[in-house]
């Protein structure tokens, strides 16, 4: 069990989300990962932010804590600056742990698709 952090971005009715397709199952998941010992959840979500998107973000505000395996606070955020797509996760270079894309998809998809956690995308209906 480990606590996380994420961020959740939207921009133009959209939200950005990693596409991951692992073991031939396609899902998506908010851009985050790990809190490492003496982070805050805010600086976890902000790292994070940059080591996946390859963003620097600011953080606006909480959306979600919720209790699975452990903590996991989602964060509103903005990007300041940087090129989404250009991060470079540790994760990234290992294809055992499958394929990660980020991308911007249409709010009104977000029930269509699998997203998780669910509970966060019942916070944009």
């Amino acid at each position: 069990m480990r606590n996380r952090s994420s961020v959740v971005i939207i921009e133009n009715t959209h939200v950005l989300l990693i596409r991951r397709e692992k073991n031939g199952e396609v899902y998506f998941v908010f851009p985050g990962g790990g809190i490492e010992l003496g982070e805050s959840p805010e600086e976890a979500a902000i790292r994070e932010a940059y080591e996946e998107l390859g963003v620097h973000v600011k953080l606006i505000g909480i959306v979600s804590k919720i209790q699975y395996n452990g903590m996991q606070y989602f964060f509103k955020a903005e990007i300041l600056s940087g090129k989404i797509g250009t991060g470079k996760a540790e994760e990234f270079a290992n294809p055992d742990r499958g394929s990660y894309e980020p991308m911007f998809v249409p709010i009104e998809q977000l029930d269509s698709i699998p997203v998780f956690p669910k509970n966060v995308v019942e916070k944009f209906n």
